[in-house]
């Protein structure tokens, strides 16, 4: 099977390259998958993404409008920069502040720029998570490297003029786990993705490399474990070389993860170390799809993100052209993993129209695929589901995950019941509050609640527009007065009707008479089923109530 992959993608891939650039390659015409990664790199690092001044209200407003921009373009996960070069983002007890903010290395800003972009990016329905960079931090003489080897010197090795964590230290796991338990207990990040969990490049590996995949690995069970006793719904992800070693038909030419720097990021899947993996993907033709296909099959029943190299579409960076991107986007959605573009500027600044083949390629919304490893239950679905004038509103949902509160899903459509399951009817996404202002078109709509675990109930509905698919279904409206059944006849087994919410949550039992009396049901639309001796059910048709 993989070496059929293999062919199919190769060949995929000439075709596309050897033909002119059409306007609708194959994703044009494939239905948009409802879950779906969709990511960018937000870089702090000398204001590469963010900030790109020292005016804290201008700071501000370019974040608002870059994630304006990336929510505009089916962006639903940030990963933003937190420890940049043992220096945050945040007010840290443990280590100084990065000195992009103020101006002034150690110099707090006047506000908490992490919390600023998770509050505004849970606003816009996005997932945050966050970007810890691990091993390097920054030069010898700079204010992380300083402060750390006042405190923690053991912990430090000078290559040239640069200062790295020492990944052989067995303290250097507790010194990294406690910067990323500070970040999960302080703040409601999605996430804690790790950037640099290896080697460093410049490092001679002289330990075996079992026993340095072991060091590294070591790490990362310290931090996962770290996260989890905080909040066992934050993912753990990393962003590892993008080829995770040689394969059996195709070299990585001496740079890979696992071999070359000890990054062994399959097997952190496996083991259940990371909920995702972002390898750095910044390849072309043979040096990307075998190793993408590799990737897939050691998800492991996990979340894959492939990053795309998109800086090297910049005439002073590279010479990629936008098809190559497109290229790469359509086949890893045909193997079924997300996207993420490195780097944010990059991609909000349209380099060579990437943006708008964004906004082409991701046309719908999508939701985070759930972390089902978890095993934790899905919340009931919301059970008030009712429209007042343009306002939707619903209340009622559970969540049964040990999370602290629920998200909730709202979905749209001139059909009825609506289908949750394709992502051209999602028109809301993670939204905390329980109403949201829609437009009178007449739409039918659904809501379901989500857990943070991403698991997703069954929908509450409502009909608004019946349309022909449903009015031969809808047997009765009412204002609150008794609603006529349908005869029995002389076929129908039926002793009592039952009463069921869309959801199919039961609302009443009731016995078969000429009249149903629906006083007692709040306003909404039901569904009946017929009961019968022998236990049978059959549904009858639904029926509306609104009291005037």
């Amino acid at each position: 099977m993989k070496h059929f992959l293999y062919i199919l993608l190769v060949f995929f891939g000439a075709i596309i390259a050897n033909a002119q650039v059409s306007p609708t390659l194959p994703w044009d015409d494939t239905p948009r998958p409802k879950h779906e990664v969709r990511a960018v790199w937000l870089t702090v690092v000398m204001g590469l993404d963010w900030p790109l001044t020292t005016n804290q209200q201008q700071q501000q407003r370019d974040l608002r409008r870059t994630l304006d921009q990336l929510q505009q373009a089916g962006i639903n996960t940030v990963l933003v920069q937190a420890r940049v070069r043992a220096t945050t983002i945040y007010p840290s007890q443990l280590e100084p502040w990065e000195g992009g903010f103020s101006g002034t290395p150690g110099k707090a800003p006047s506000y908490d720029p992490l919390q600023f972009c998770i509050d505004e990016c849970h606003r816009r329905g996005m997932e945050c998570h966050a970007w810890v960079v691990t091993m390097p931090i920054g030069k010898w003489n700079k204010i992380g490297a300083q402060q750390l080897r006042k405190k923690r010197p053991e912990l430090l090795k000078r290559i040239g003029d640069e200062a790295f964590m020492n990944p052989e230290h067995p303290q250097t796991a507790a010194y990294l786990a406690n910067v990323c338990r500070e970040i999960v207990r302080n703040y409601d990040v999605d996430g804690i993705h790790l950037d640099y969990i290896r080697y460093p490049d410049q490092w001679k590996i002289r330990v075996p490399r079992a026993q340095g995949r072991s060091n590294i690995t070591a790490i990362v069970r310290a931090i996962h474990n770290a996260v989890k006793q905080e909040k066992p719904w934050v993912k753990m992800s990393c962003s590892p070389v993008g080829k995770h070693d040689d394969l059996t038909r195709y070299r990585s030419g001496g740079w890979n993860a696992r071999t070359a720097v000890c990054q062994d990021a399959q097997e952190w899947l496996r083991t259940g170390l990371m909920d995702q993996l972002y390898p750095m993907m910044y390849f072309q033709g043979d040096n990307f799809y075998p190793f993408a296909v590799d990737w897939q099959e050691k998800s492991y029943g996990r979340t894959v993100v492939p990053g795309l190299g998109i800086y090297f579409l910049d005439p002073r960076e590279g010479k990629w052209t936008l098809d190559m991107v497109e290229r790469e986007m359509s086949v890893v959605r045909q193997l079924g993993m997300g996207h993420c573009y490195f780097r944010s500027k990059f991609f909000t600044d349209n380099v060579k129209g990437v943006y708008d083949l964004g906004k082409r390629f991701d046309d719908t919304p999508a939701l985070i695929p759930p972390m089902t490893w978890e095993g934790k239950p899905a919340p009931t679905a919301p059970t008030q589901l009712a429209i007042d004038g343009n306002r939707l509103s619903w209340s009622g949902a559970e969540d049964r995950s040990g999370a602290p509160y629920l998200l909730y899903n709202v979905y749209a459509s001139q059909d009825y019941p609506v289908d949750i399951s394709r992502a051209e009817n999602l028109v809301a996404t993670r939204r905390t509050e329980t109403s949201l202002l829609v437009p009178a078109t007449g739409l039918n709509y659904a809501v379901t609640a989500m857990d943070r675990y991403g698991q997703e109930s069954p929908a509450a509905q409502l009909l608004l527009n019946a349309g022909p698919q449903y009015a031969s279904s809808l047997i009765a409206k009412s204002d609150g007065r008794p609603i006529a059944l349908p005869d029995k006849g002389q076929t129908l087994d039926a002793d009592f009707v039952i009463v069921e919410t869309l959801s199919g949550q039961p609302a009443g039992v009731f016995p078969y008479t000429d009249k149903l009396d629906v006083t007692a049901l709040p306003d909404g639309v039901y569904q009946l089923r017929s009961l019968g001796r022998k236990g049978r059910n059959h549904r009858i048709g639904f029926f509306s109530k609104k009291t005037p």
